[in-house]
């Protein structure tokens, strides 16, 4: 196939591609069945939800003005402001909130990533954590802020990724005084999964249900936690100092080697049951690496065994938490969820959804570039690929409504001028009215 032919191939390959994920049939049965679309008038579900997703996120100026304008241009219709604003209701938040589980779906089914052969037996890697975005104080009493002395509010973003899917799994809002670990549920889907945790999570209990639920996990070591070393997975040449039945406290000042890689015995309690509570035991594995920049040991806690990962691979293994970091810089420096312009809670939950909604695409279009030059893939980092689909989203946007027939026939440049130019405040007091005919 000539580079002529390939090209002309893949010329409208990604319009395809999200139109094939959120095809304007879809989008318009999900309006009806969520409410937002009662009869069809001037707003086209499919056109709001194009707008918002590639409106909003990417734009310098998030505002709701700036979306009504953007939404008149592409479907040459005029709508007033009260009624674009009037759309922001909870039937909206439904709406959005109903593409991003479908979107979502669509990302667990289809991985773009494979993990490499040093994983093989595990079926992905997956990392939870969450971030909260800053609110107008007057949502103080729905989304009251923690740790703060003024009137503040906060909402909790929490994400599930996945290596696999090189995107979110899953992602629930709550309030910012919801404790990490109520947002993570453990069950049969951690089975053949590695999860990462970060120390907002630890909780022996959940080591324990992971693990009976065939998972694996790493995490780091809480520094008050001391367990006792009831066995060892590394021996060493010479004069080894036996550790079993020390404590780990005991052992780390004594260590000369650079590694410990040990069984440790952990104290966890059942949960209720009838009114009593069994206090238990669990073995898992400790390991401890000395990081000279720190000048100290980094030790963590996990089931996984040590003839799958040695210890040196645990510790690096853990570092690719900073993905998930990545996904909610991303969120908030590109697609601007930590930006929103209201007070009014649908119009939160609706913007902060929409940049959930604009990751998923931009996401998926990534998978297709990426796929599309395997052989310079690496080059692609998520941040500068972030950069750049938010700069060229206004062509996205256009490629994407033409392919789906959505825009028939774009607001001549006069009409938009003369439309969207003029003061919507009609009796407001201009400087040279005075002075001017």
């Amino acid at each position: 196939m000539t580079k002529r032919m390939q090209k002309v191939e893949r010329s409208r390959l990604i319009e395809e591609e999200l139109n094939r994920l959120f095809s304007p049939e879809w989008l318009r049965k999900t309006a009806n069945q969520t409410g937002f679309v009662k009869r069809e008038r001037k707003i086209d579900p499919a056109l709001m939800f194009w707008s918002l997703t590639l409106g909003f996120g990417v734009q310098l100026q998030r505002t709701l003005a700036s979306l009504r304008r953007l939404y008149e241009e592409k479907g040459e219709v005029h709508i007033s402001r009260s009624s674009f604003y009037d759309r922001f209701t909870p039937e909206l938040v439904r709406f959005i909130h109903a593409c991003v589980l479908h979107g979502l779906e669509d990302i667990t089914q289809e991985p773009n990533r494979k993990l490499k052969d040093k994983l093989a037996g595990f079926e992905d890697i997956v990392i939870q954590d969450s971030t909260v975005i800053r609110l107008h104080k007057n949502l103080a009493n729905k989304w009251p802020a923690t740790r703060t002395k003024k009137i503040a509010a906060g909402v909790k973003v929490s994400l599930l990724v996945s290596a696999v899917a090189d995107g979110p799994k899953r992602v629930a809002l709550c309030g910012e005084r919801t404790s990490d670990i109520k947002t993570l549920r453990i069950g049969p889907w951690v089975r053949d999964r590695i999860l990462l945790i970060d120390l907002g999570f630890y909780k022996h209990h959940t080591f324990v249900r992971i693990d009976e639920n065939g998972g694996f996990f790493v995490s780091r070591l809480k520094g008050r936690i001391d367990p006792i070393i009831v066995g060892t997975n590394r021996t060493w040449r010479g004069r080894s100092k036996n550790v079993v039945g020390e404590r780990l406290s005991e052992v780390l000042p004594k260590l000369k080697r650079q590694v410990l890689d040990v069984e440790v015995n952990i104290e966890f309690k059942r949960r209720k049951y009838n009114g009593k509570q069994r206090d238990e035991t669990k073995i898992l594995r400790l390991v401890a690496i000395y990081n000279v920049e720190d000048e100290k040991y980094h030790t963590y806690i996990t089931n996984i065994p040590a003839d799958k990962l040695d210890a040196e691979d645990v510790a690096v293994l853990y570092s690719a938490r900073w993905e998930i970091e990545l996904i909610f810089k991303e969120l908030k420096s590109r697609y601007g969820i930590d930006v929103i312009p209201t007070s009014k809670p649908q119009v939160v939950e609706a913007l902060i959804w929409v940049g959930i909604l604009t990751l998923i695409v931009s996401r998926r279009v990534y998978a297709l570039v990426y796929s599309a030059n395997l052989e310079n893939a690496p080059r692609y980092t998520h941040l500068r690929w972030a950069t750049v689909f938010a700069e060229k989203s206004h062509r996205l946007l256009d490629a994407v409504l033409d392919y789906a027939n959505i825009e028939a026939n774009l607001m001549e440049l006069f009409e938009v001028y003369q439309s969207q130019a003029l003061d919507p405040n009609v009796n407001r007091k201009r400087l040279m009215d005075n002075w001017r005919a």
